[in-house]
């Protein structure tokens, strides 16, 4: 067996020994676990893991490459990625470049060989931590030393959100609507195109005034990754936008959809991420599978007096997956219904944002 040539190191000062792939580089980051079976490009590519370092609890990643088509977003987004086994001899007639290459272009560390039973063990039994990948010669005390001095950054919307307003523009468009990009992923855009949708995608410190000044009949807040107080520049303009247009929130866009109506928000022990949690439509008794990926949560509590309902609720961990206004014409939910490659339970939703932005046109 070869000698090991990477390490992760927790802050609770646990070790992790494995193998490098991708870029040779050292990283501090968040260290968070994923459960999907599959989708891993579409992972790599969700801006809202921006800063985070994702573990994947299946084994075998990389098996069908990477492909052109399937990228969530023009940009990779962890800052590592850690698997048991990488393949990086891929079978899919489909493929035009193997994960460890994309990382490698990319300027992302990987490592591979670790137990990652174990490591997602320990992150859900005491919460996600803060980890360094690096060489197996820095000792626990160094490697700990550091993560504390490397500060915790802030700025994740603000380095996905696009900088400046783009368009998208659909055959015979009924609607248009403005999408404030917290970090949205590309299949969100699609299923808006699907409606019939003309998007106007603009960057996340977007003025109320501004939006309004583009005539859009709805407007759409993207995921993105994240603390949603960091965004104070959305909470803002959300707070000047209620009521005026139909608005629908996605992941990051619910929790500032809800701290704009004055909710609070809260960070989970170790997150939601996979795409296998059961949430209830309370409205309906229907239960769907749903993918997620977020940090944090809605405080149930708080949402009383708001002005908004609590619309689904997640039946792992009761927290708040939707919120409604029905006065405002406003809805938004913690999980994703565009989630690409699955499933597909929750695309209802978008029909529900038309229905709304019809309802509207016609008052």
């Amino acid at each position: 067996m070869k000698d090991y040539n990477k390490k992760l190191i927790l802050e609770d000062g646990s070790e992790y020994y494995g193998y490098s792939f991708g870029a040779e580089k050292d990283t501090v980051c968040e260290i968070v676990f994923n459960t999907s079976m599959a989708g891993y490009q579409e992972i790599v590519s969700d801006p809202s893991y921006t800063y985070q370092g994702v573990v994947m609890s299946y084994p075998l990643i990389g098996n069908y490459g990477i492909t052109d088509e399937d990228f969530e977003s023009r940009m990779i987004s962890p800052s590592a990625l850690i698997v048991r086994d990488i393949n990086d001899n891929p079978s899919n007639f489909r493929f035009t470049r193997t994960l460890p290459e994309l990382l490698l272009e990319n300027d992302i560390p990987g490592i591979y060989g670790v137990d990652t039973r174990k490591l997602v063990r320990n992150i859900r039994d005491k919460g996600s931590e803060r980890g360094l990948l690096t060489d197996p010669s820095v000792s626990v005390e160094e490697g700990l030393k550091i993560i504390s001095e490397t500060p915790v950054k802030r700025d994740a919307v603000e380095k996905c959100s696009c900088k400046k307003r783009w368009y998208i523009r659909t055959t015979n468009p009924k609607f248009k609507v403005v999408v404030i990009d917290c970090g949205a992923k590309t299949n969100i855009l699609r299923e808006l195109s699907k409606h019939g949708c003309n998007i106007t995608v603009v960057p996340f410190d977007t003025s109320a005034e501004e939006i309004m000044s583009l005539d859009p009949d709805g407007i759409m807040i993207s995921n993105g990754p994240g603390d949603p107080e960091d965004v104070k520049p959305v909470i803002e303009t959300l707070k000047a936008l209620h009521g005026k247009l139909p608005m629908f929130g996605i992941c990051l866009g619910h929790q500032l959809i809800a701290l704009s109506y004055g909710a609070k928000t809260y960070k989970l022990k170790f997150g939601h991420r996979g795409g296998n949690h059961p949430v209830k439509d309370l409205a309906t008794g229907r239960i769907e599978i749903t993918s997620q990926n977020h940090s944090y949560a809605v405080d149930q509590d708080s949402v009383e007096g708001t002005g908004l309902k609590i619309s689904h609720i997640n039946l792992l961990d009761n927290t708040v997956e939707g919120l409604v206004s029905e006065e405002d014409r406003c809805f938004s939910v913690q999980y994703h219904p565009e989630s690409a490659p699955g499933p597909q339970d929750s695309t209802y939703l978008f029909d529900r944002f038309i229905k709304n932005m019809e309802d509207y046109r016609n008052a």
